[in-house]
C-alpha cells in the first residue's frame, strides 16, 4: 500500500521530524549538564525512545516502495 503523500512531502516530514529531535534533545543535554551534572544522565530516556521512533520514520520513509 503506498500514501497519496508525494516523496518530496515524506521527506520534508522527516527533516522537520530530524531537526526537532536534534534541537530539543540537545536543549534537554545541556538543561542537565547546567543544573544536574552530578545525577544520572536522564536525557537518555528520551534520546533512546524519540531516536527509535525517528528510525522509524527514517525506514518508512527510505524503504523501497512495492508495486
Amino acid at each position: 500500500m503506498t500514501s497519496p503523500k508525494s516523496h518530496a512531502a515524506r521527506i520534508l516530514g522527516l527533516r522537520i521530524h530530524v531537526l526537532c529531535y536534534a534541537v530539543l534533545n540537545v536543549v534537554q543535554v545541556l538543561v542537565w549538564w547546567f543544573f544536574t551534572p552530578e545525577q544520572h544522565f536522564w536525557p537518555i530516556w528520551s534520546l533512546v525512545a524519540w531516536g527509535l521512533g525517528l528510525a522509524f520514520h527514517v525506514w518508512a520513509v527510505t524503504r523501497p516502495v512495492r508495486a
